[in-house]
């Protein structure tokens, strides 16, 4: 007869699943629990007056998700993009969002452990929406926080 000992210790694993993305070049890292989808982006509409992050709203299967700028979030540049647009789709707030961003990578699997800190030096803005980063073999990957990246009516309100 087999008998299973309870109090073994159990190998739990620490890895963490990221999708990637880049954006003017700098590899970043999505937690794929948070993405609904990676779609490209054919058609969207501006929004009049909306906030610079707001890039307009797209209809993805007959649902209206808004589309943010991942560039404007972080303070880059929107001029000088070709090519098709990708997106990745999120939810917050039980709202439907599209993160804009220049290219879609794979998917990582990556032990937590080793994701460390922002460094000292990483500009304010990119600080308060990343959870820390990620020394791949040969590139640094900036895991975003989702949940920062999408508050920005909270931070304009606050202002």
């Amino acid at each position: 007869m087999n008998t299973v000992a309870l109090n073994e210790p159990r190998n739990f694993s620490r890895e963490s699943e990221f999708i990637t993305v880049t954006v003017m070049g700098q590899l970043l890292g999505l937690p794929i629990s948070r993405v609904h989808d990676v779609f490209v982006v054919s058609e969207m509409t501006q929004v009049p007056l909306a906030q610079a992050e707001i890039a307009g709203l797209l209809n993805l299967r007959g649902r209206v998700v808004t589309a943010v700028s991942l560039r404007s979030r972080l303070g880059l540049r929107e001029e000088g993009r070709a090519g098709r647009r990708m997106a990745v789709g999120l939810e917050y707030q039980g709202e439907a969002y599209g993160l804009l961003v220049d290219e879609v990578g794979d998917v990582l699997k990556l032990n937590q452990d080793e994701i460390q800190p922002n460094p000292v030096h990483m500009d304010r803005r990119w600080a308060k929406l990343s959870q820390g980063v990620h020394q791949l073999q040969d590139v640094l990957m900036i895991v975003l926080d989702v949940d920062a990246i999408l508050s920005f009516e909270a931070e304009r309100e606050a202002a």
